[in-house]
């Protein structure tokens, strides 16, 4: 759970290199693109070019590099051939790296051409509701604080959190304790120490929270078929604070 800070220098260069694969994906032209060339070539980027492994690969009989997660999909959709992004929708991928034996998670939901008002404001308040989570780590905080600060974020913009799926513990395994709930009540929960390191990756709904999974098992949509947005950092626990280990290229700190 509390990690050396010889680990964490090993597990914010498998961060470093999983921003470098949104850095790529920013890149693409996802409109036309189906889901699964998007993952054949975010895998080809991690094994050739930056020379590390898909750590979702082979992970619970998961065949993919990436979860594709589109417009009511809420989360763990599976690539495919046919699922070809359209102008006007919103899409997260979700994706792992491992190098040098530890693991890095993060996510990011992407606009595809041009999108309508509503769901850009879920897409922005759900990656502003992240941050609200982020920024409530610091050592002495309780697990309880970073779910309030998440689910305040939402209710204030008149979103739902998803309860089923939470953040976790991760190093050399992807899932370690303990579970980073995106609700809650402050003061509650587990302190945070100096040398945890975990994911935050909160899911927002337009409409109810409730979900279902689809026949192939892997797959959860909104019950209502409403819109979902996801983003996610790992993080770890500093002395003073807190140190997002997955920063892209492109994000700035909020203060």
């Amino acid at each position: 759970m509390v990690k050396r800070p010889e680990e964490i220098t090993l597990m914010a260069q498998a961060g470093k290199l999983l921003a470098d694969v949104f850095a790529f994906l920013d890149r693409l032209e996802l409109a036309g693109m189906s889901t699964m060339q998007v993952n054949d070539l975010a895998d080809g980027f991690i094994v050739d070019t930056l020379k590390a492994r898909p750590a979702s690969k082979g992970q619970y009989g998961y065949a993919y590099a990436l979860n594709s997660s589109r417009n009511h999909v809420v989360c763990h959709g599976v690539p495919s051939e046919a699922e070809i992004l359209k102008n006007g929708d919103i899409v997260n991928f979700d994706i792992t790296l491992e190098k040098h034996g530890y693991i890095a998670d993060s996510s990011k939901t992407y606009l595809v051409g041009q999108v309508a008002p509503p769901a850009k404001r879920l897409v922005q308040a759900t990656y502003e509701a992240m941050w609200q989570g982020i920024k409530a780590v610091r050592p002495g905080a309780r697990l309880g604080d970073i779910g309030h600060a998440i689910e305040r974020h939402a209710r204030k913009h008149g979103y739902s959190v998803v309860r089923e799926y939470c953040g976790h513990g991760i190093g050399r395994e992807m899932h370690e304790e303990p579970q980073v709930l995106h609700w809650g009540q402050p003061h509650t929960g587990m302190l945070l120490r100096e040398g945890m390191v975990f994911t935050i990756e909160p899911m927002l709904n337009q409409g109810r929270r409730a979900v279902h999974t689809e026949d192939d098992g892997w797959t959860v949509v909104t019950r209502d078929g409403q819109l979902s947005a996801q983003f996610e950092h790992t993080v770890a626990v500093t002395r003073h604070g807190v140190r997002v280990l997955t920063l892209r290229p492109d994000e700035k700190i909020p203060h």
